[in-house]
């Protein structure tokens, strides 16, 4: 619950970075002088630096997870872990359009395919 809680938060902190740095650009698009590009350039090295902090955080806190899943001997949630990290992110398609051009949704139907 606790890994939970703290991923919510960081996300929030991101959105608020995210919208930070698109209002810079806004804000450098209307009106393109030095003073602008400064701060787009400021905006942009911080929120970098927050992502890079909070995928650390993310990370550490996977892990400390993944350390008390081991120490319990609860090996399946363990391995299950391990191999997301080993596997990493792969997309995967929720709605995909068939042959009229319809949109599908239904699992099984893509699994069909």
């Amino acid at each position: 619950m606790r890994f939970e809680a703290a991923l919510t938060m960081a996300l929030r902190i991101i959105l608020i970075f995210l919208n930070q740095r698109k209002q810079a650009k806004m804000h450098w698009l209307q009106d393109p002088n030095q003073s602008n590009v400064d701060n787009l350039n400021s905006v942009r090295r911080e929120a970098s630096r927050k992502f890079r902090n909070k995928k650390k955080e993310y990370l550490k806190a996977k892990f400390v997870v993944l350390e008390t899943y081991r120490n319990l001997k609860d090996i399946r949630d363990f391995h299950r872990g391990v191999s997301d990290f080993k596997k990493g992110y792969q997309p995967r398609s929720n709605i995909v359009k068939d042959e009229k051009c319809d949109l599908v949704t239904d699992c099984h139907t893509l699994w069909a395919r």
